[in-house]
């Protein structure tokens, strides 16, 4: 239960770094500034330290296939289900992630 549990942090994470990289970048920053910036402030994290470098460096291989990803979200979310939790973000990542996955790209059997 606490790799699920930890598992849904780094997708949550990494979605939301995602998010503000590529924000800075159409904005006009310079990448390495936002980089050092987030790690300096509240919005760091080990997602952060170790995925953002993957991104900055224009590599979207991090050897972790999209349905993985969603399988992990998705047990997690059937965890807090059974517990009898109503979830605002997981139901969210599941979507996106399953939306994102492109037919023959998503296999982890490749």
């Amino acid at each position: 239960m606490l790799k699920v549990l930890t598992d849904f942090l780094a997708t949550a994470l990494l979605a939301a770094i995602s998010e503000a990289l590529t924000t800075a970048k159409v904005l006009g920053m310079d990448m390495n500034v936002a980089y050092e910036a987030i790690k300096a402030s509240s919005g760091n994290s080990f997602v952060h330290e170790t995925e953002s470098q993957v991104i900055l460096n224009g590599s979207r291989d991090i050897s972790f296939t999209m349905d993985l990803v969603l399988k992990d979200v998705s047990l997690f979310y059937g965890l807090a289900e059974r517990a009898g939790l109503k979830l605002e973000l997981a139901p969210i990542l599941i979507d996106l992630f399953r939306d994102s996955i492109e037919p023959g790209l998503s296999s982890s059997d490749d």
